[in-house]
């Protein structure tokens, strides 16, 4: 089931978080910042991962790690966005639909592989991924729509007010 909600995504108590990034995203920007700030090790541990096989557009990149309140969390960073040139002078692009479509179809196997009982995302590629929610929006509803899990959208974000998500 999908549910839309407002508030803050970091306060999600969703199981797993998701959200959009590019191949080799400097996590400097948006939600990517936000989760680079509170999980440290995010960042790190991708650039390492990065470093082993180059991460591909469509593709999901799946992490776990301890906040600094010994709380663990999961975030699968979906990658939504194209690179913008190739080693060191790659810089992320643009989401593209397709890209978004295949990661959702990646995380939507994650979930049900995983048995994840829930999952909080944002509105997925609509700020520095470039691409119109009413787009976005009917690909969230064809990949996710149908899981055995609550899928939680936060439509909008309203920082430090934990939303109303309905979970278990």
């Amino acid at each position: 089931m999908i549910r839309e909600v407002e508030g803050d995504i970091l306060l999600s108590q969703a199981q797993v978080i998701a959200h959009g990034i590019a191949p080799q995203d400097p996590f400097d920007t948006g939600l990517a910042l936000a989760l680079r700030e509170r999980w440290p090790s995010l960042v790190a541990d991708y650039r390492h991962a990065a470093h082993s096989k180059a991460p591909q557009p469509g593709e999901i990149w799946c992490w776990s790690g301890v906040d600094d309140k010994g709380a663990v969390r999961s975030i699968v960073n979906l990658l939504t966005q194209d690179s913008l040139h190739t080693g060191h002078a790659a810089k992320p692009g643009k989401a593209t639909l397709k890209n978004v479509g295949h990661a959702l179809r990646e995380l939507a196997r994650y979930v049900a592989d995983e048995h994840i009982k829930s999952v909080a995302l944002p509105r997925l590629a609509t700020g520095v991924g470039g691409l119109e929610w009413h787009d976005v929006k009917p690909l969230i509803e064809k990949h996710l729509g149908e899981l055995n899990a609550d899928v939680i959208v936060y439509e909008v974000y309203r920082k430090g007010v934990k939303a109303d998500e309905q979970l278990g």
